[in-house]
């Protein structure tokens, strides 16, 4: 983790259940996974430690239009693919060039990462209505 804070059992276990997974999960979804670790945290922790999170660019906030916010434990450039059908979101690999840019732009800038959401139908939902 990047910036220098005092670490806590609670945001530990919030980002590795996030690091754990590839499916890039709703707060709801990492509450109820961490209750499983620590049956006592509240929900109120949860958010306010992915929000640190984010700030700090350990974690990444997926952009889109959903109900609820996704996040991403992958900080490494890369895009994300937002069905707009069903919502679901998956990692998008990008250009080496496109990298670059965005490397280049968030490192002159001084910002703390960067992101691209490209908006599709995904392979699920397009096989319903071809079916």
């Amino acid at each position: 983790m990047s910036m220098k804070t005092n670490r806590s059992v609670q945001r530990d276990t919030v980002y590795g259940v996030l690091a754990g997974t590839k499916s890039h999960p709703t707060a709801e979804w990492i509450y109820d996974e961490c209750r499983k670790l620590m049956p006592n945290i509240s929900k109120g922790t949860v958010y306010r430690n992915l929000a640190l999170l984010v700030r700090r660019g350990d974690v990444v906030k997926v952009s889109g239009d959903f109900d609820s916010a996704h996040y991403d434990a992958d900080v490494s450039p890369h895009a994300h693919a937002v069905c707009t059908v069903c919502g679901a979101v998956d990692d998008c690999p990008i250009s080496s060039e496109l990298e670059r840019m965005l490397e280049e732009e968030k490192d002159s800038c001084g910002y703390i990462g960067c992101g691209v959401t490209f908006t599709r139908v995904c392979d699920k939902c397009l096989s319903k209505h071809i079916d």
